[in-house]
């Protein structure tokens, strides 16, 4: 069976935006052993879900990623994956390569999509989307990528949560540029 694996970026006292979704606070000098996690966590999959918003913000970024430009490999699989977006705003047809929207039931359409064969999936945000899939318990791998600042208030992917959802530690990598990888598990 296929994992859904979300890759978040975290400040340390657990924001993932400012109070309007703000992102400023973000490490983007990754040094190359992150980068090199950072592909291999990727080459393990081939969907991406994500919501209309990171939609709009990453077709835009990664679809416009010239050949000669370092990001290019990687925006290359970006642009090739099958991206599902999940939003009841966006209407019509997606122009980003392989993209198409879900506007049905998104655990029915996710745990049916965990069934069928292919890599891992992999899941991007936003913030009220991943609450809700976290919520229905559709997250098999956490991989919060820690930056090294506390902004006070923001947006919280574990806010929707009514108890409190345990987790195990599978691993932790601490990063030249400061940035902790920190990879759980749900508790069986």
């Amino acid at each position: 069976m296929r994992k859904v694996k979300l890759q978040v970026q975290v400040s340390v006292d657990g924001f993932v935006g400012g109070t309007e979704g703000q992102m400023d606070y973000l490490v983007w000098n990754w040094d190359d052993k992150l980068k090199d996690y950072v592909t291999a966590f990727t080459d393990a999959s081939d969907t991406i879900l994500m919501g209309s918003i990171l939609y709009q913000g990453m077709s835009g970024h990664w679809s416009s990623v010239p050949p000669d430009n370092e990001q290019y490999p990687f925006a290359q699989k970006m642009n090739n994956y099958a991206k599902i977006v999940f939003s009841h705003s966006l209407s019509g047809a997606l122009t980003w390569n392989n993209s198409r929207l879900a506007k049905t039931d998104a655990a029915g359409e996710i745990r049916a999509l965990k069934e069928q064969p292919g890599k891992d999936i992999l899941v991007y945000g936003g913030a009220r989307f991943v609450s809700g899939l976290i919520k229905e318990n559709l997250i098999d791998e956490y991989h919060l990528f820690v930056n090294p600042v506390a902004i006070g208030k923001g947006l919280s992917i574990f806010g929707s949560l009514e108890d409190a959802l345990k987790l195990d530690l599978a691993a932790a990598h601490a990063f030249d540029c400061g940035i902790v990888v920190l990879e759980y598990r749900p508790k069986k």
